[in-house]
């Protein structure tokens, strides 16, 4: 059936959201208690993200108030990145579809559940079917019209209940992952800034303070500017690709949102031999976004075959009183995410060298306190590393069972999962 059908069988829509003459700039707010408004860029593998989330007042929200979600409706990219698409739980209900995003409610449909459409739309039927019917010359855009054509097939009812329940299943240890990845880098992170902007690390009772050209800091710590204790290199210009034509190929926008590097995310790209052994990751290895995002901060932290993009700078220590956990933190820091801000250029598009990033003074720290530092976070960011790794085989696995369970090709009556191990 079409999802036409399947909407106006129940009682349900599909609604564009608001335009750009209903929903202006000036509408956002702020607040973080403030409305969310979901664009395509907040629809994260399936969920909504709300790191960069836009908000709008009460004002604005009643009076969009057509676009308002409830819970059970799926909202899709209808421009740009056609394919995207999230669930609106409990916690998502009453938040606004925004532009640029269109709003699936089934309601109560007898034929299909709106969980099965929302593991349907993430097939390559209704992806690539999506995708052919966009239209637009520089940006695909899909009509609410043209959504409602979208072919959906499905079994009956008892067997989409199946099909959701093991999908849903991998969801659920995934988000638990996820959520737990969310705790140990925050952890980390207090523990930077309890010894380092704080100064309260072990045996600071006995070193007092003393005046330097970044404030107080204690006595025997240095401020010295980053140029002298790293190096820098622009990275590698290609186009990634999703197959695995070449090594991993790290971009601005595989680190722009978080403090890690999630590899089995980061696509790859076609590279010469000589390219590739002078671009290659190291372990250790920090990396700075110099466009669109400039400063945002990322580290390899495990091995990996892949090469970093032309909108990266690759900082390395070559002094050995810093180390490249604390080069990371500190780079990640406040302090140094200001002065990124502060030196950015450009008008439309912000941007900071290599040069620029690397000229303001850090706090350096004897390499023993260095040392105990990495001593105390180490073992909290290698749990950080597995739990990426447990979520990109549920991941794996989930993109393997979806076409098979959605096409009847693997029998649902057959299905004996365990994913505890990988839990």
């Amino acid at each position: 059936m079409t999802l036409a059908e399947l909407t106006g069988c129940c009682g349900g829509e599909v609604r564009t959201g608001p335009f750009g003459s209903q929903l202006h700039k000036a509408d956002y707010v702020e607040d973080k208690d403030a409305t969310p408004v979901v664009m395509p860029k907040d629809m994260l593998d399936g969920r909504i993200d709300v790191a960069s989330i836009a908000r709008i007042d009460d004002e604005t929200r009643d009076r969009l108030s057509q676009h308002v979600l409830s819970a059970g409706d799926i909202v899709l990219a209808r421009r740009g990145d056609i394919g995207r698409r999230a669930w609106v739980g409990d916690a998502e209900s009453g938040w606004l579809c925004g532009t640029g995003s269109m709003r699936i409610s089934l309601r109560s449909c007898p034929r299909v559940r709106a969980r099965y459409l929302y593991y349907y739309l993430a097939t390559d039927a209704a992806v690539g079917w999506l995708e052919g019917h966009a239209v637009g010359a520089t940006m695909s855009n899909l009509s609410a019209g043209v959504v409602e054509q979208l072919p959906v097939e499905f079994p009956d009812v008892a067997e989409q209940d199946v099909i959701v329940g093991v999908l849903d299943s991998i969801a659920r240890l995934t988000e638990n992952n996820r959520r737990r990845i969310e705790i140990v880098e925050e952890m980390a992170r207090l523990i930077y800034r309890e010894w380092f902007v704080h100064f309260r690390f072990p045996g600071h009772k006995d070193v007092e303070l003393v005046d330097s050209n970044l404030g107080p800091i204690p006595d025997g710590w240095e401020a010295v500017p980053l140029s002298e204790l790293v190096t820098t290199e622009y990275g590698y210009t290609e186009s990634a690709q999703e197959e695995p034509v070449g090594p991993r190929y790290l971009r601005g926008m595989d680190m722009n949102k978080s403090s890690f590097i999630d590899w089995s995310a980061v696509p790859y790209c076609p590279i010469s031999d000589r390219d590739r052994e002078k671009f290659k990751v190291d372990v250790g290895d920090v990396f700075v976004i110099r466009m669109a995002d400039p400063g945002k901060v990322g580290i390899c932290e495990r091995e990996v075959d892949a090469v970093f993009a032309s909108y990266l700078v690759r900082l390395k220590p070559v002094d050995a009183r810093l180390l490249p956990y604390y080069l990371f933190f500190t780079s990640s820091d406040d302090r140094y995410q200001g002065w990124v801000t502060g030196a950015s250029t450009g008008a439309t598009r912000k941007s900071v060298s290599a040069k620029v990033m690397t000229e303001p003074p850090v706090v350096l720290p004897p390499q023993d306190v260095q040392a105990q530092f990495v001593e105390t976070v180490a073992p909290i960011r290698g749990l950080l590393t597995n739990l990426l790794e447990q979520n990109g085989v549920l991941t794996a696995a989930r993109d393997l069972l979806l076409p098979q369970l959605i096409s009847g090709e693997l029998d649902v009556s057959d299905l004996d999962l365990d994913l505890e191990p990988v839990a």
